[in-house]
């Protein structure tokens, strides 16, 4: 039961990091609670597995330190991890805004981990929840992690367990109790990448408009994003929705314009000289799905609704215009852990080495993934830092 590393955790930065550990000499045992590895891979950007971006800077993750990710970055790339996906000859694709994407899918991701694995003589166990860790000092310090299955020892520990997002996928709360057990500062968590929840007259339009989606430009005080929404039965998700979700604070209000880089302040008038006898809903439906209009008349001129262009003043026309430009909505929450697809704080980096993700209170304890306070922004960057993130302890180890 003894062995160099104990990896706690073999999603995608658990697996990556033992085999990259494995390579350089050590006895490498991977523990996992759930029932099977790589669980979250295989559910990932549809079953595809976003894997990486080709566009990865510092400013595209969320963390109380922004510097912290930047030597990891830097040291194992997104060049370096699709230079091994090709080795493996797994076909890829690139989609917009430099997003990596498996063609055929996701398993061939966690098959490559697997493999990598299996050639450097990684054991893994699954059904294997860590139930309590211990430090045995005989000599030197070495770790005792207590589970259903027997003891097992390790000179070092690396947590990769993940955090709260979709507990049905093997999320928990692991990681942060071993991190507070060693003395490490755990910042406040909350769902990211996650959908709005909406209460009121506005769940019921989401509703009766579920499933439509159109880009439009989201805003809240820290950010603003352009892409795509959706509209479902609870609220509204969709990409642009993902990404405003890891800064919108709750209570807060968000600005949507339904037609970014439009101008219907001029537009409105001059369809008013075009086309004097129609209804502002007919000639908005140029633009905008019918169902959608109708959802705004009844929001924004009820009184109009079937008042001809030519009878509306322009001022009446610039409010509309403002309100499609600044549709003001107040999200009640959001989906929460359930379907959030990362976790927002974590491990505070300032209890960490940024070069070798090393606690600085306990020696041989490593925290990399998900676990610590670095979240990526939709589109591959979460798992660019599993990936870096784990090189860099695995040098270390």
């Amino acid at each position: 039961m003894n062995r160099d590393v104990v990896i706690v955790g073999a999603g995608a930065s658990g697996l990556f990091c033992a085999f990259q550990a494995a390579r350089r000499g050590c006895r490498v045992l991977v523990l996992e609670g759930s029932n099977k590895p790589g669980k979250k891979i295989l559910m990932s950007g549809g079953g595809r597995c976003n894997f990486t971006n080709l566009h990865v800077e510092p400013e595209h993750f969320i963390s109380r330190n922004p510097h912290f990710c930047k030597s990891a970055l830097s040291r194992f790339s997104q060049w370096d991890f699709l230079a091994l996906v090709e080795k493996h000859g797994i076909p890829w694709e690139e989609r917009k805004h430099g997003q990596l994407f498996c063609l055929d899918s996701a398993r061939d991701i966690l098959n490559m981990l697997l493999d990598e694995c299996a050639e450097a003589g990684v054991s893994i166990r699954s059904h294997c929840p860590v139930e309590a860790v211990t430090l045995d000092a005989d000599g030197q310090t070495r770790f005792c992690l207590h589970t259903g299955q027997g003891d097992f020892y390790a000179d070092s520990l690396v947590v990769a367990s993940g955090a709260l997002s979709i507990p049905t996928m093997g999320g928990s709360d692991i990681g942060y109790r071993l991190a507070r057990q060693f003395g490490l500062e755990v910042l406040p968590c909350r769902a990211g990448l996650v959908p709005f929840t909406f209460s009121g007259d506005m769940k019921d339009s989401c509703q009766r408009l579920s499933g439509l989606a159109l880009e439009v430009t989201l805003s809240c005080a820290a950010a603003s994003f352009t892409e795509n929404a959706l509209f479902t039965h609870r609220g509204l998700s969709g990409p642009v929705v993902l990404q405003l979700s890891n800064y919108w604070q709750p209570g807060e209000t968000l600005e949507m314009d339904l037609l970014p880089g439009d101008e219907l302040e001029n537009w409105l008038p001059a369809q008013k000289n075009k086309q004097p006898r129609a209804l502002l809903r007919t000639v908005l439906a140029q633009k905008l799905a019918k169902s959608l209009v109708h959802e705004l008349q009844a929001l924004f001129w009820p009184d109009k609704a079937d008042l001809p262009l030519a009878e509306w003043r322009d001022r009446d026309l610039l409010v509309v215009a403002t309100h499609l430009h600044c549709w003001r909505i107040k999200p009640c929450g959001t989906e929460g852990y359930r379907t959030a697809e990362v976790t927002l704080g974590g491990v505070n980096t300032d209890e960490l080495s940024s070069r070798t993700m090393m606690s600085k209170k306990q020696p041989g304890l490593y925290f990399i993934g998900e676990v610590v306070d670095v979240t990526g922004h939709l589109g591959g960057f979460n798992f660019q830092w599993a990936w870096s993130s784990a090189w860099c302890a695995a040098q270390a180890l």
